[in-house]
């Protein structure tokens, strides 16, 4: 009998002990079936019972029921304190996780076939002494028409062509030009410039033509410029935008109001030697239109054209992304394609 109070009392300090002893629920776990699984000490105790006499049973087996709820009392005590530490552990650790910093299957994002292009040609430009220009989108008919040698029964001011604006005297852009009688008032020669922006035209939408598309334009205004000046410039550009150091040119007449004499310019084929699908066979591959400034748009921009002449040229860059990465439909460039924009 005195026996079982030694074992009661020592089963109880022990299970103190553990208990104090476990820091985390994995150890105390490991204390749980050490004293109150199916086979732990408290559970040993139990069959002692059965060879005392009646007196005795019930001296002692409330000893042991209170052993017991005790026991179990103070292990439930102390696993919700260690969950609650192990929560505030872990809200501490993530206070600031942010839950849509990262996403499965994440896309990355990239940038548009446009400003690819755009960076290209302002680097390139930027290489051979060039300055960006830029300029209103909105912009008034003198700068858009007259200032570029245009008048006003010019078939270009046609409603056919042209986005006509509810405001006085203001229109979409039609081509970038504008930004070249700009600069020449604003700046005195020399001077070589490159604009680059939208432009907009009354057109239906189709594959190959759209109401809204780019331009790349050049201006260089300086003594004795001379159309071989034009076309070495063109082709270097060319050369480096389509990355072939063997890619020539070719002029042919063209109209411009606001330069003469005009020129068609042709670049040889970058994809052939001998003709393909692209050039139709030919070899040759219509690009834009330059030539050298007209008088009378130097005079628009404050430039006295017996002592400064110069030259200017434009593309479409909307034509030049679409002939170098084989795209066969405008109206992928300004769509949300996500299949098509992945490509590049």
């Amino acid at each position: 009998m005195k026996h079982l109070k030694t074992e009661i009392e020592r089963v109880r300090t022990a299970f103190h002990q553990a208990l104090s002893a476990s820091a985390t629920l994995d150890a105390l776990e490991q204390m749980r079936v050490t004293f109150l699984g199916r086979k732990g000490e408290i559970a040993f105790l139990m069959p002692l019972l059965k060879d005392l006499s009646q007196e005795d049973k019930r001296e002692f087996g409330p000893l042991l029921n209170v052993l017991k709820e005790e026991s179990e009392t103070a292990y439930f005590e102390k696993r919700e304190y260690l969950q609650n530490l192990a929560f505030e552990t872990l809200e501490e650790q993530q206070k600031d996780f942010d839950v849509t910093a990262d996403k499965p299957q994440k896309t990355e994002g990239s940038l548009h076939l446009y400003t690819q292009a755009t960076q290209r040609f302002e680097d390139i430009f930027i290489s051979l002494g060039y300055t960006i220009a830029d300029g209103p989108e909105a912009e008034t008919e003198f700068y858009n028409f007259e200032a570029l040698n245009i008048p006003e029964n010019h078939p270009a001011r046609d409603m056919q062509d042209t986005f006509f604006l509810n405001l006085p005297n203001l229109v979409l852009r039609t081509h970038t030009s504008p930004v070249q009688i700009r600069t020449m008032l604003s700046q005195k020669p020399p001077l070589a410039i490159a604009s680059l922006g939208r432009v907009f035209r009354y057109e239906a939408t189709d594959a190959s033509h759209d109401f809204m598309f780019r331009q790349l334009e050049g201006l260089v205004v300086d003594k004795n410029i001379s159309v071989s000046q034009l076309l070495g410039t063109i082709r270097l550009f060319l050369g480096k935008f389509f990355e072939k150091d063997d890619l020539q040119v070719r002029a042919r007449p063209g109209y411009f109001p606001f330069v003469e004499p005009g020129l068609e310019v042709d670049m040889s084929c970058p994809f052939c030697t001998t003709g393909c699908s692209t050039c139709s066979h030919t070899r040759w591959v219509e690009m834009g239109g330059a030539g050298l400034v007209h008088p009378r748009v130097l005079q628009h921009g404050g430039i006295d054209p017996k002592e400064y002449s110069g030259f200017a040229f434009g593309f479409g860059v909307t034509r030049l992304v679409m002939f170098k990465y084989g795209i066969s439909d405008i109206r992928l460039l300004h769509s949300a394609e996500v299949e098509f924009l992945k490509q590049f």
